[in-house]
């Protein structure tokens, strides 16, 4: 799926279908067919394929080839099944035009065509554009990490809550389930954050072949400040998601260890009992009980006896 964009009056307008390729500003590949990629062949621009765009190298991702700049990010977002998942995107940047090259839908390329001219530097070129979008990326992890430190406080307070014993199982599975949510979210969105940083890096060291390298330095310096800023946040979440881990799997542990403490409980009250029981149901025939009227009330007042001093016992201990 091919969207193509140009400038109109400060503002990115989208191109019909019957226009012209050469005239886009902006060109936004959605898992590109063949039909595509000869396109975009046409007008100079080689597309990478999916494979290439997941190798992990670095000279893989960002490098420069026919004039033109290719930078790739991994970016979370949303598949066309509706799961949600990191995935390379593609920026190709040159003078005439930026082409951007996904395979799943991330946020910011749906909202940024509506606001591309309230950005920083506005969107009258191809580098302020792609500063925009960098910018719109960067805002959208920043809110993805305030929404994972709203769900932490909420699976915390949780956790800590005082509630029925019957639900506390229930309810610290629950937030353990999300609290692990979370920590794979965090995951993508650091691995988001340190793939920007890289491309920003990429992009500073370059930026004095272009025309406007004085004004785009120091938004680019902002922008990596700001990246900086939120990786030291996503790893304060992440030591969060930690201790928020050790704290469910430790209040798991206090429940099974309360459980086990109460039956070993009741094995402990019945087993002075089981004891006399058992001596009296040898069934030897030299036993002078077991003719005595009172031998059967002595064997039980017995039983219950041992039974009362061991719940006493455990008492003076403290174990109940």
């Amino acid at each position: 799926m091919l969207y193509a964009y140009t400038t109109r009056a400060g503002k990115i307008v989208r191109l019909q279908p019957g226009d012209e390729l050469q005239s886009a500003f902006w060109i936004d590949l959605v898992q590109p067919g063949d039909a595509e990629i000869r396109q975009l062949r046409e007008i100079g621009v080689d597309v990478p394929s999916l494979a290439e765009m997941e190798e992990i190298e670095i000279s893989n991702r960002l490098y420069r080839e026919s004039g033109l700049d290719y930078m790739t990010g991994v970016i979370p977002g949303e598949r066309a099944d509706g799961g949600r998942e990191a995935m390379p995107v593609s920026f190709i940047l040159s003078d005439q035009r930026l082409v951007t090259v996904r395979h799943h839908s991330p946020r910011p390329f749906l909202t940024f065509p509506e606001r591309a001219e309230r950005s920083t530097l506005g969107c009258s070129t191809p580098d302020r554009l792609f500063m925009g979008l960098i910018d719109e990326i960067i805002a959208r992890l920043a809110d993805i990490l305030e929404g994972s430190g709203r769900v932490l406080d909420r699976s915390m307070a949780s956790v800590f809550e005082r509630g029925a014993s019957s639900a506390a199982s229930d309810r610290l599975q629950e937030a353990l389930q999300e609290i692990g949510r979370e920590a794979e979210l965090l995951s993508r969105v650091r691995l988001g954050l340190l793939t920007i940083e890289r491309i920003l890096a990429f992009y500073i060291s370059i930026i004095d072949e272009r025309p406007e390298a004085k004004r785009l330095r120091p938004v680019i310096k902002g922008q990596l400040r700001d990246v900086q800023a939120l990786e030291v946040h996503a790893d304060f979440l992440s030591s969060r998601v930690s201790l928020g881990v050790d704290t469910t799997l430790g209040m798991i542990n206090l429940q099974q260890n309360n459980t086990v403490r109460i039956l070993s409980v009741v094995a402990a009250l019945f087993l002075p009992p089981t004891l006399i029981a058992s001596i009296y149901g040898m069934n030897f025939a030299n036993m002078p009980e077991l003719d005595k009227p009172w031998g059967y009330p002595m064997a039980l007042g017995l039983m219950a006896a041992t039974a009362v001093a061991v719940w006493f016992v455990l008492r003076w201990r403290k174990w109940l």
